[in-house]
This record gives structure tokens, sequence and C-alpha cells, in this order.
């Protein structure tokens, strides 16, 4: 079984920022296949259904964003998921708008979500999709900067991001090639 997580905060007042762009695809990809996130366990708001065939578990931690962990790892254990079968997908502030990232493991590269994720998995070595934000231009605060909602113009390039990020993690889903999904999605989305 694939595990798809969305990293978040959550609440009314983040929908639509920046830190919230993991929450986003993992909605992109629920509604377009009429899915929901119907179960709560271990702090976190997640579905199982069958995608391209195969049992995929996805994922919203109920959390703030840097307790992510508390709510991936219980439920990876719980369902018995190898580390080779996840992917998290979060936002980037070294990425340009408009630019995704695939990579086989890393450092949190200073993304409170992921460090909490890597703490309790006690590893770097997973999967995950960075999804550019970009960074302030004009003396914001990094925090002001990610829990800022997205302009209408910058939507329009987010949108294409968020549509091409599902394509990424339903590709994976489908042929458990993660090289040569890197390959093909990482880069500037157009």
């Amino acid at each position: 079984m694939k595990c798809i997580v969305g990293l978040g905060n959550i609440g009314k007042r983040f929908e639509l920022t920046r830190h919230n762009i993991g929450f986003e695809v993992i909605d992109y990809i629920l509604e377009r296949h009429q899915f929901t996130l119907d179960k709560q366990k271990f702090k976190g708001a997640y579905t199982i259904e069958r995608l391209n065939g195969d049992k995929v578990l996805f994922i919203e931690p109920m959390t703030m964003m840097n307790l992510s962990g508390e709510a991936v790892v219980p439920l990876m254990n719980y369902y018995n998921i190898d580390i080779e079968d996840l992917i998290v997908l979060y936002d980037d502030l070294d990425l340009e708008q408009g630019h995704i990232r695939l990579r086989q493991k890393g450092s949190a590269g200073g993304h409170n979500g992921m460090k909490s994720i890597i703490k309790i998995l006690g590893t770097e070595q997973f999967k995950r999709i960075r999804i550019g934000v970009g960074r302030p231009t004009n003396g914001m605060s990094i925090p002001d900067y990610v829990l800022k909602r997205f302009s209408k113009e910058e939507m329009v390039t987010m949108n294409k991001v968020i549509e091409h990020s599902a394509r990424a993690v339903e590709s994976f889903v489908e042929t458990s090639r993660f090289d040569y999904i890197m390959n093909e999605y990482n880069g500037e989305v157009n």
C-alpha cells in the first residue's frame, strides 16, 4: 500500500496559504477521484482508496505543521506501510513558484513539518515532492509569508502546479517507478 501525505495547517484561516499547498494537492486528487478523508485516527484525517488498482492511504495531519510526524508515523505503523511507499508533499521556499522538485531523500531544509516527520521516522530516506512557493521579496517575515494566501494571479500558476503534482503522485502509484517520475515531473510547470 502506498502512503501519500500532504502537509498543511488545520483551520479555515490557513486554507489556500502557501504553507498548505500539500493539503491542496491531496484535496485535488481526492476530488478528482471522488474520494473523501472520511476517517480520523492518530491526529490525522485519512482515507484508504484504490487508485490505478492499488490501495493508497491518503493523509492530512490534523496537527499544526511542526507536529506533522505525530499523525503520519503512527498511521504508517498502524497500516504497516513501508517507508519506500511514502511520499510527502509540502511547500518549499527555495523553489520558485511554478516549480516542483521530486526527491528520493533529503534533509528537512528548514521545513518544520518535515523536521517532525524525519525526527519521528528516524530517517531522511523517504520520497517527497517539494512544491515551490518562492521567498518573500518585500521584507515580509517567513512565517507571515507562508501563512499568506496566494493572490488570484499566483493561483493561476499554482493550480497548474497542483494538477502537475497530483499527476506525479498518480504516476507513482501506477508504476512505483519514482526515478522515472522524477525525470518526467521535475522542474518548471507550464
